[in-house]
């Protein structure tokens, strides 16, 4: 039977564009009359969909619409999407920051939350009395808060500043002691959203190393929103993908990111990189990824047709394979002994897992560059191999053949 930590019942989110509170005067009278009449709010039946990039007709937007889904304890949930989509309002609406205007949510334990660099801190306040204040939020008596402190200060490393005012304190700062606060004090249910970025990279590496922690030997629950997706696939069991302010896509976190990825990538107009530029020596004229389309299955070999200038002399030709995160995955050089228009580099059947690449490619001699293409002709590898879907979660980009044996 599944432990369902947090459950979210039809909620929905209607704003006023340009106004602060739910409207006019006139508005309010109406809604009110609704209400002693025992009839549906009059405004809940107009409103445009949340989609930033179109004007719209109406003054009223629906932030979110019809949001649906259930959380397991201990489960790492991941929220991702464009800018606008509604992923921050969610979250507000989880940690009751903000009320739904329909709908409901159901949760079993105490909700700590690091939605905005420095949200529920109070800036004439030292580090150190915030922290109690964080606690006393959540629930915590002073004899709990003090068992965790010297942990939390740790952690944050802003020890030698934790008993200066708050407000003295950089973004980056401020996010280290907050995160530290959330994570230490034992919520049930972690919240956090795209703020841990503002962090430097050492610091991030501790936060999601935290949370995984918390998950899988404590427990919790962890909601984590970000546009970082290797954050994402490396912390995350599951995801949502939210588009225009409901929820489009959930699944496995490695199905959820491809499924962002390759709808947000117009691969079949990328497939082909024609240079622009004037031709010059060792110039690249046209780079292609050869088939009728930009998939291709698991087995299939993968040519890379790479055409180049007038003038071609002895040079190296190097191509890099970035995965979906623009993490370089592999590398290949090959060394011309006499100029030539038109290489073929082919890539092996059965060495791609499922996922979105792309290419770097370059022309270079000794130390001289001659011209580097960067982030060039996405496609995609649609399946996986069967024996490793038993695994799940993220496996990685290659599947290499290794010679196996016993001593």
């Amino acid at each position: 039977m599944k432990d369902i930590i947090l459950k979210a019942e039809n909620i929905s989110k209607q704003y006023r564009l340009g106004q602060v509170g739910t409207g006019t005067l006139s508005h309010d009278l109406n809604r009110w009359w609704h209400q002693i009449r025992g009839k549906e709010d009059p405004y809940l039946k107009i409103g445009d969909t949340n989609d930033r990039s179109t004007k719209g007709t109406s003054e009223y937007v629906w932030a979110l619409q019809d949001i649906n889904f259930e959380v397991e304890r201990g489960e790492v949930l991941g929220i991702i999407g464009k800018n606008g989509a509604g992923k921050s309002t969610l979250l507000k609406i989880l940690s009751k920051v903000t009320a739904p205007t329909t709908g409901s949510i159901k949760s079993r334990g105490r909700i700590a939350s690091l939605l905005e660099v420095g949200t529920g801190f109070n800036g004439e306040m030292t580090g150190r009395e915030n922290i109690f204040l964080n606690g006393a939020i959540l629930g915590m008596t002073k004899k709990e808060i003090a068992s965790k402190l010297d942990e939390i200060i740790e952690f944050s490393g802003c020890e030698r500043y934790i008993d200066t005012p708050v407000k003295r304190y950089s973004s980056g700062m401020t996010v280290r002691l907050a995160f530290a606060v959330a994570a230490f004090l034992e919520p049930e249910i972690l919240v956090i959203d795209e703020v841990l970025a503002v962090g430097d990279a050492e610091f991030q590496k501790k936060a999601i190393g935290k949370m995984q922690d918390i998950s899988r030997e404590g427990g919790r629950t962890v909601l984590f929103v970000s546009h970082n997706m290797e954050a994402v696939k490396s912390l995350c069991t599951r995801g949502i993908i939210m588009q225009n302010g409901s929820i489009s896509f959930v699944g496995d976190i490695n199905e959820v990111v491809n499924n962002y990825i390759s709808n947000n990538s117009d691969f079949e107009s990328l497939k082909i990189y024609k240079n622009t530029n004037i031709k010059k020596i060792n110039g690249i004229a046209k780079v292609e990824i050869t088939g009728e389309k930009a998939f291709h299955n698991h087995n299939e070999k993968i040519q890379i047709v790479i055409e180049f200038s007038e003038g071609i002399d002895k040079c190296n030709i190097g191509i890099a394979l970035l995965n979906a995160n623009k993490v370089k995955v592999f590398t290949t050089v090959y060394f011309q002994e006499i100029g030539k228009a038109k290489l073929v580099c082919e890539i092996p059947s059965d060495l791609l897992l499922k996922g979105v690449y792309s290419l770097d490619v370059a022309t270079f001699k000794n130390e001289i560059v001659y011209e580097y293409l960067n982030d060039i002709c996405p496609f995609q590898v649609l399946d996986f191999v069967n024996d490793y879907k038993v695994y799940g979660g993220n496996i990685g980009d290659l599947k290499i053949d290794c010679k196996w044996y016993s001593n």
